[in-house]
């Protein structure tokens, strides 16, 4: 996910990017879900220290 933000910013401004879980967890179990949303949630706080 931090890879694909950085790439994001680079073509976009960064106050046009924003982080959203709206990719299909809704089918996953809820361990595959609580860990996908723990990374996202720690690459946003990152990005925004970053960007």
């Amino acid at each position: 996910m931090q890879s694909r933000l950085g790439d994001i910013v680079k073509l976009l401004p960064s106050e046009l990017v924003w982080v959203n879980p709206d990719c299909g967890l809704k089918t996953r179990g809820w361990a595959e879900t609580e860990a996908a949303l723990k990374n996202l949630v720690a690459v946003a706080r990152a990005a925004r220290k970053e960007y």
